[in-house]
């Protein structure tokens, strides 16, 4: 008791006095590949498979900042030179080279106003998507760890979701689709006050330092509150207006022709600097 009381006069003091206040924080992300290839598919030995998952995987994990102040955020890639990426040797070969899908997304957040705003991009054409913001059904719980210097408390949500995942199988587009129970896990901390976090996650008394989804994880690796460089938080204004909902189609659409185009093995060039081709 003595700890949560603690707590809430720390809260109210620092309520007082953030009409300044500015943070960065640093997150680390990876995520699970839902590209398959069936085991029947001409040309891909299981080491070739087992090599090109390690390297979806590897390209999945990068880096992003928040920068925040009490009711506002940007959250955007934090994006470095590519290294080259080695072909997979050997006869027949699948080269996939991926130069950061999302590197120009800006995600800016306004919490007072309950809103977003979205840059992004598809194949090249540049959309600004505003809605919204989510709204999640936290269950909060007692329940604690460190993440770094920070004392973070556990939050829940869940909700059915219909999952799809996109195999190449015999050189065919397969489109799976299932649906299923989805539990994030957040861990929040009120040593930062703001209810923010990465991306669309929002809606808790602290800053959410750590999310996981079951297919994704990410988790602050550096926080600096009020730095020396002046933060400066605009909203993005260029792109196409859209809402959420009408993005998500345009993004299923884009995806079919896509794997329509890679059924012919002969590549095709996803725009944003993302190459996907068969050959030898």
């Amino acid at each position: 008791m003595k700890t949560i009381i603690s707590t809430l006069v720390f809260l109210f003091v620092f309520s007082t006095n953030v009409q300044n206040f500015t943070g960065k924080a640093i997150y680390k992300t990876s995520s699970k590949s839902t590209l398959k290839f069936g085991d029947n598919d001409k040309g891909m030995t299981d080491k070739m498979q087992e090599e090109l998952q390690k390297r979806l995987q590897k390209m999945n994990q990068k880096t992003f900042i928040l920068e925040f102040d009490k009711y506002t955020s940007i959250y955007k890639e934090d994006v470095k030179l590519d290294a080259p990426k080695p072909q997979l040797g050997g006869g027949r070969v699948m080269v996939m080279s991926f130069g950061g899908s999302g590197d120009g997304d800006i995600y800016y957040k306004n919490i007072k106003e309950n809103r977003f705003a979205n840059q992004t991009e598809i194949q090249g054409k540049r959309f600004l998507v505003k809605d919204k913001l989510l709204e999640h059904k936290w269950e909060l719980s007692s329940e604690t760890k460190n993440i770094g210097n920070y004392t973070c408390y556990k939050a829940t949500f869940s909700k059915e979701v219909e999952s799809i995942q996109h195999a190449i199988k015999n050189g065919k587009s397969v489109e799976e689709k299932k649906k299923e129970i989805i539990t994030t896990t957040a861990w929040y901390t009120t040593q930062v006050p703001i209810s923010n976090g990465p991306k669309k996650y929002q809606g808790l008394p602290g800053l959410i330092l750590e999310i996981n989804d079951g297919k994704k994880i990410i988790v602050c690796t550096e926080i600096i509150l009020n730095p020396s460089e002046k933060i400066i938080i605009q909203e993005p204004k260029k792109g196409k207006v859209v809402s959420q909902k009408k993005f998500t189609k345009i993004q299923k659409e884009k995806t079919e022709e896509m794997l329509e185009k890679f059924k012919s093995r002969k590549g095709v060039d996803l725009g944003n600097g993302i190459n996907i081709k068969m050959g030898g």
